[in-house]
């Protein structure tokens, strides 16, 4: 059998979205596959618990879900009760996540269960991010089934994605364990609303964080997401503090978030408590979910935020969701202006460093090569 129709045969259920499923496991359809004890959580009276994962700190009675949906209280302990159930996996280039300066023009092998910590109103994975176990087929699949795919498949690095691993972060945390075992790097893809502690751990397990900043607002995060601006901020800081690799996303939507100040605040903030070399991703919305009365995100838009972010003296700003080979989409080397990686879409068409620098000028260029 070849290759495609290998992953064809496999496909599994809503996992249209993201792409085709590519788990040689056992599928399962209403079930709740494998469960494991969550951490960071505390015992309350009459068997309730208080989640400690995210900032939200529900208190969840016995019988019931936090709103993630996928961490339950059974008897008054508190389960994950989506580890090992994968709804999605896909083998995607590392700059599709998107990382830019993380091992250029290699794959990812990417998965995802259900459930999600916030409530975004142009979530592209909705199907998925805000359903229950019960309603979404899956595969299932330990940690060590997932390495050994990545392996077979040839990609150096697991990605954790599509919906919020912070919800599953146990299995993300083993899953990492278990592919660094075996050689592969992991990459964690979030909107970033976590507590400290479990962060900590995280960013001990992760070779590279991407964290969607959806805006510097905490109204907009309130009223489109249900959740804070400050964590995510907080977030953040303690991943570039921790050493992992960092890479930061805004999706700028009209009439929300693409405001002039608004964008040069964000680009403010990120240069003063991040540093001017980190990458910033402005890509651009497209209708879904709850928000398809608003248009479509123009070019111009995303243009002028890069525009901004360069004027605030940001080394490594980038455009996404544009038409493949605009040159937004490379990175240039600081130093010199020359092109130290061109890219077309998700693919990289040359690479103009050595060594992690440039090779015209031998400025160094921050990242994981």
């Amino acid at each position: 059998m070849k290759r495609r129709e290998f992953i064809q045969s496999l496909c599994v259920g809503t996992c249209g979205v993201v792409g085709s499923a590519v788990l040689p496991l056992h599928v399962l359809s209403g079930e709740r596959g494998f469960k494991k004890e969550a951490g960071h959580y505390e015992k309350l009276a009459d068997n309730a618990v208080r989640c400690l994962v995210c900032p939200r700190k529900c208190v969840v009675p016995e019988g019931h879900r936090g709103l993630c949906r996928v961490r339950e209280n059974i008897d008054g302990t508190y389960y994950l009760i989506v580890y090992g159930r994968v709804c999605a996996g896909h083998i995607d280039p590392i700059e599709k996540k998107p990382l830019f300066h993380f091992l250029p023009g290699t794959t990812a092998f990417s998965i995802a269960t259900v459930g999600c910590n916030m409530t975004c109103k142009f979530c592209q994975n909705w199907e998925i991010s805000q359903a229950r176990p019960e309603d979404v087929h899956a595969a299932e699949s330990t940690p060590e089934d997932v390495a050994r795919n990545a392996l077979a498949y040839d990609s150096p690095t697991i990605a954790y994605t599509y919906t919020e691993p912070i919800v599953w972060n146990e299995y993300a945390r083993d899953t990492a364990e278990a592919g660094h075992q075996q050689g592969l790097k992991s990459v964690m893809i979030s909107a970033g609303y976590i507590n400290r502690e479990p962060l900590a751990e995280l960013t001990r397990d992760m070779d590279a964080i991407k964290i969607d900043l959806k805006a510097y607002d905490d109204d907009y995060y309130r009223d489109i997401c249900s959740a804070g601006l400050q964590p995510v901020l907080d977030t953040l800081v303690q991943v570039r503090e921790s050493g992992t690799w960092l890479e930061v996303v805004n999706l700028i939507i009209p009439t929300l978030n693409d405001d002039e100040k608004h964008i040069a605040g964000l680009c403010k903030w990120v240069v003063e408590n991040l540093g001017d070399d980190v990458p910033l991703h402005f890509t651009r919305f497209y209708p879904t979910y709850k928000l398809r009365n608003l248009p479509p995100t123009p070019l111009a838009s995303v243009v002028e935020a890069r525009e901004i972010a360069l004027a605030h003296g940001m080394k490594f700003p980038y455009v996404g969701n544009v038409p493949s080979g605009h040159p937004g989409e490379s990175t240039y080397c600081p130093g010199c202006g020359q092109v130290v990686i061109e890219r077309a879409g998700y693919r990289v068409l040359s690479l103009g460093m050595k060594a992690g620098k440039c090779s015209s000028c031998g400025t160094p260029i921050p990242g994981v090569w």
